[in-house]
């Protein structure tokens, strides 16, 4: 059974017809038929639901021929993940003229399908929506910053976070932006004491609760910074 309705569908490859520049390729790593493919003392943690985030990716990929899904086993590809900070699936990175460190953990479904769709146009013009003073002031950042945005798909607010951070991570070399499916990785969750969401923890230390505006969201990475 298909995981999009036809009303999506259609309105999907709309959206990608009018707005889709460039190709864009989403790498996906996983592990079937269940994600448990590495001991746990090995492994950050594995999501539930790699068959379904899988589906879900191929059906988008399916409506543009700008889109080039690559799925990549967990454990065979196990070098390639490393390189890229792949601990954990199911794992989508997405990769334009380069990779941008914009990655998705988990199923990226309910309003979080919008924030997979947003991220896919933006790497695939190479360029994001953010205020000039945003970009000019990412420029500043000289060294890695990691982003993790937790999220639940039935979050309304939860898109707004994980799209600021993706956009940061497309403007910035230095940042790395991740969505994180909190009910997927549960023991990550509590690691970061997730309580509520959206729950944005910048460098594993500095954590901002809730939706916040862009300028304020800037803040918080700046302040991270020093």
């Amino acid at each position: 059974m298909a995981m999009l309705g036809n009303d999506v569908r259609d309105a999907t490859r709309k959206k990608f017809d009018e707005e889709l520049v460039d190709k864009v390729t989403m790498l996906h790593f996983t592990g079937e038929p269940g994600c448990l493919v590495l001991p746990e003392s090995q492994r950050s943690q594995d999501g539930f639901f790699c068959k379904e985030t899988r589906q879900l990716l191929e059906e988008v990929a399916s409506l543009s021929d700008k889109i080039d899904l690559r799925i990549l086993d967990f454990k065979a590809e196990a070098e390639s993940a490393a390189a890229r900070g792949i601990d954990m699936i199911p794992a989508t990175v997405l990769a334009g003229a380069r990779e941008y460190g914009i990655r998705f953990f988990g199923i990226p479904s309910g309003y979080e399908y919008t924030s997979l769709l947003e991220a896919l146009i933006d790497v695939s013009k190479g360029t994001t929506s953010l205020a000039p003073k945003t970009k000019e002031a990412l420029k500043t950042v000289r060294r890695d910053i990691h982003i993790q945005v937790f999220i639940t798909p039935t979050c309304v607010y939860c898109s707004r976070a994980v799209r600021l951070a993706h956009q940061f991570a497309l403007e910035s070399p230095f940042i790395k932006a991740d969505m994180i499916e909190s009910q997927e990785f549960p023991k990550l969750a509590d690691r970061f004491n997730v309580r509520g969401v959206p729950k944005t923890v910048i460098d594993g230390t500095h954590a901002i609760e809730g939706a916040v505006p862009e300028d304020v969201f800037l803040d918080h990475v700046l302040k991270a910074l020093a």
